[in-house]
């Protein structure tokens, strides 16, 4: 076979070479020890946790020596592309805090080692598959889909593995003059490497986070090139992390699997491999078997990132959250230097999980309140005001007309100016539903809890309570008149006497202030009641009030 004129009949229109390449995108000038790594989703609408558990790894590797994160779109499967979705994949990243120093989206950075769409780079493919089928490396197959069929039926019957490869792979040794008349006659054809690799010998492969591992050799011979022309992601990827001289790979444990093949096609394309990092699945607790599993796409809604987006998880919350997943001893750092930013924390490889991490969203609620407790006003109530523009923008525009009174409900809620911050806080949501009774939105400030006491003795109380609420009275000064309306309603003023003697009252002075709380907010706990009033005003408090009366 003459190969060198089998590449020129599949390849008329390819002039540069691999060495024009080569020297197109020479190894990046970087300080010593420094990464280059990288994120490369398919463009398929759907970006979830484990994209996000990666990401950071990398971007905390290449950043903590100086090195480069960059974005990859790899758009070779044209069937699952969705429109959109790499505006999704780099909106999504941004708002957890992930930013790019090159690649996609990113067109304002230098971006010497583009395109960063894979469909936009075919052909720098094509010049590397021209080469390998100079080199007898590869060759063309027209098998159509009935014939792949029954080659694994054959091994089926046969009882060994199913693929193409050794004698299965049927257009392994077509003549030259055999192709030439199969494309002469317009039969399509897809491109395939031809497999060095012996089914009784194995790589010795070190992966950066597993350790050294031991896999058979790869023997089939994988489709490189799809017969429209575009590479496979396997091929696609092993070129574009060369040339784009990625030198490490944190990816999924899932691709475990496909290390023989990728090791084949660095060696056989003269490529030095980068390292690679295969990560534990994200796991959690079954309630239904009570063991642990992976996180699905279509059991668990958690698993997207839409999910703590839409609603309002702090990225820098997420971020803490993941670490402790990322690395062991993250966790006993932030402890120790709670005010530290974290991106000092000296992230590394050799401390990521080898097993299974466990996603808990108990832990990362607690964590949650713990980080935002540790905010101040001005920045929870930029974060929030961010969320709710974006996902409640008309509600969002009663909620913030009055700056100070907002404020004032952070300060609340947050605890400011006490000895010990309060720790209420989860996600920008959950705490819109916790303010919601201070502003007359429709939903937000109904009944939700029911008064304990008849309609007539609620009344009374209301009435009693009107009757002699002074706005400028400090607090001491205003639970004296509760007591006195208790008093005055044969409830017990005094808790002590209330204990000692409990048939002689109809209550105590919690029960009357339970009913204002409960005409007020419609909620039988909450902070500060006289606080509560005073941020709320007085005009909203009577209102409110009168129209709980029955």
């Amino acid at each position: 076979m003459d190969n060198k004129k089998l590449a020129e009949l599949l390849f008329p229109d390819v002039v540069n070479t691999p060495e024009y390449y080569e020297e197109k995108y020479p190894y990046r000038k970087l300080p010593s020890k420094a990464q280059v790594t990288r994120m490369a989703p398919s463009p398929t609408g759907f970006i979830h946790l484990g994209n996000l558990y990666s990401a950071l790894a990398d971007e905390r590797i290449a950043h903590k020596k100086g090195g480069v994160f960059y974005l990859r779109i790899e758009d070779t499967d044209a069937k699952r592309k969705v429109e959109g979705a790499v505006e999704t994949i780099i909106n999504v990243l941004k708002y957890f805090d992930i930013e790019f120093d090159e690649g996609a989206g990113c067109e304002d950075g230098e971006n010497n080692y583009g395109p960063y769409f894979q469909r936009q780079r075919v052909e720098i493919y094509h010049t590397y598959v021209k080469n390998l089928v100079e080199r007898g490396l590869a060759y063309p197959c027209f098998c159509e889909e009935d014939e792949l069929a029954k080659v694994r039926e054959q091994q089926d019957a046969d009882k060994v593995l199913t693929g193409y490869y050794g004698k299965y792979a049927t257009c392994r040794n077509l003549s030259y003059e055999e192709i030439e008349a199969n494309i002469k006659a317009g039969k399509p054809y897809v491109v395939r490497l031809r497999s060095q690799g012996s089914p009784d010998k194995e790589i010795t492969f070190k992966d950066s986070i597993k350790g050294e591992i031991k896999l058979p050799e790869n023997i089939h011979d994988i489709v490189i090139l799809k017969r429209d022309g575009v590479p496979t992601y396997h091929f696609a990827h092993a070129i574009d992390d060369h040339l784009m001289r990625t030198t490490l790979v944190i990816r999924g444990g899932e691709w475990l699997a496909s290390v023989p093949i990728h090791y084949e096609l660095f060696n056989l394309l003269g490529f030095k491999m980068p390292e690679y990092g295969h990560t534990a699945h994200l796991m959690k607790f079954d309630e239904e078997t009570g063991g642990k599993r992976k996180l699905s796409k279509r059991k668990d809604p958690e698993l997207s990132l839409d999910y703590y987006r839409k609603d309002g998880y702090h990225p820098y919350c997420m971020k803490v959250y993941l670490l402790t997943l990322l690395n062991s001893n993250f966790e006993e750092w932030h402890e120790k230097f709670p005010d530290k930013d974290i991106n000092e924390f000296p992230f590394s490889v050799d401390k990521m999980s080898q097993s299974g991490a466990l996603f808990d969203k108990d832990k990362l609620h607690n964590i949650c309140k713990n980080e935002l407790s540790k905010l101040s006003e001005q920045e929870i109530y930029d974060f929030l005001y961010d969320w709710a523009n974006e996902h409640e923008p008309e509600k969002c525009k009663v909620w913030f007309a009055d700056k100070e009174k907002m404020l004032g409900i952070l300060r609340l809620y947050m605890g400011i100016g006490m000895k010990r911050r309060r720790k209420d806080f989860i996600y920008a949501k959950q705490i819109f539903e916790m303010i919601g009774y201070f502003f007359d939105l429709e939903g937000e400030a109904a009944q939700k809890d029911n008064f304990r006491l008849d309609d007539a003795t609620v009344n009374d109380i209301l009435d009693e309570y009107l009757a002699t609420y002074n706005h400028e009275d400090d607090n001491s000064q205003w639970f004296d008149k509760l007591k006195a309306v208790a008093d005055k309603l044969g409830f017990a003023s005094d808790m002590k006497a209330f204990k000692a003697e409990p048939e002689k009252f109809k209550g105590n002075v919690s029960d009357i202030a339970e009913v204002v709380r409960i005409a007020v907010t419609g909620l039988a706990n909450t902070p500060d009641l006289w606080s509560i009033v005073h941020i709320m005003g007085e005009e909203q408090m009577r209102d409110r009030i009168n129209a709980a009366k029955k």
